[in-house]
């Protein structure tokens, strides 16, 4: 896996946990969400385990990749899933997020050094995409549980630059078919102080490529943090533009708040 995802996967899991262990209850509202704290974590704790059968080879169906889907199959494991207490929420998140790390190591044993193609809720993947997804996965709803509960975040640089390998491969994925319609733009985009790549939209498709596209429409500089919380829809581009957040240039920098509109966060 890349250098410091493991690190980052144990940290943000361990930033979790201290979070429900120190909430005075589970029962409070997810600002601009249905679930409660309660719910959050389970939803946590029950992708965590997911994400750590996947890794170990199994294979479990979780909707058909659609934002429409995985919202229906994550109110179902719900359904079926009790537990709302703080501490066993708390212990079950740390423990799969450890049981995805054992099963990558596992996996990259030198009797089995190929990366294997894993099916996930959001297509073929390998292991170490994978992690790079869990890792966003619990970015999103720890910041989620930090605000409910009053505390601060555990978003940082190092941790959005690893969950960059994800969001990359979801994009095309994640768009919004209806929105990327009749649009053709070619955007770069650039993390403050970090690395850049880029995206085109043409004919209703979307590539993403790791490598800057030829004379951009728009060039978005973007704060790491407020990067991640657009691309996950926990923070709209108007605000982050007003906070100077995101900085805009090129042809057309007019496109640079059309961007997150272009996807429908999963």
């Amino acid at each position: 896996m890349p250098e410091g995802l493991g690190e980052a996967i144990r940290g943000t899991a361990g930033d979790i946990a201290a979070l429900l262990r120190g909430a005075a209850g589970t029962s409070g509202p997810i600002p601009g969400s249905q679930w409660t704290v309660g719910e959050a974590a389970a939803h946590l704790a029950l992708a965590n385990r997911l994400m750590a059968e996947i890794a170990a080879g199994h294979e479990r169906p979780y909707g058909d990749g659609t934002p429409q889907s995985l919202a229906a199959a994550n109110a179902e494991s719900l359904d079926v899933f009790e537990e709302r207490a703080a501490e066993p929420l708390a212990a079950m998140i740390v423990e799969q997020a450890e049981a995805l790390l054992d099963a990558t190591a596992a996996h990259h044993t030198p009797s089995t050094a190929t990366d294997g193609v894993l099916m996930t809720p959001l297509g073929p993947m390998n292991h170490a995409l994978l992690a790079s997804y869990l890792l966003t996965h619990m970015l999103g709803h720890g910041y989620d549980l930090a605000r409910a509960l009053g505390r601060p975040h555990m978003i940082d640089r190092t941790r959005v630059e690893l969950c960059l390998p994800f969001l990359k491969s979801a994009m095309p994925r994640v768009a919004d078919a209806a929105a990327v319609s009749g649009v053709t733009a070619r955007y770069t985009l650039r993390l403050r102080g970090g690395p850049a790549f880029g995206v085109t939209f043409a004919g209703g498709a979307v590539e993403v490529s790791p490598e800057l596209v030829d004379r951009p429409d728009c060039t978005v500089l973007t704060e790491p943090v407020a990067f991640l919380l657009m691309a996950l829809g926990r923070q709209g581009p108007w605000q982050a533009l007003a906070r100077g957040h995101v900085l805009a240039w090129g042809r057309r920098p007019w496109l640079a708040p059309r961007f997150p509109a272009l996807f429908i966060a999963p």
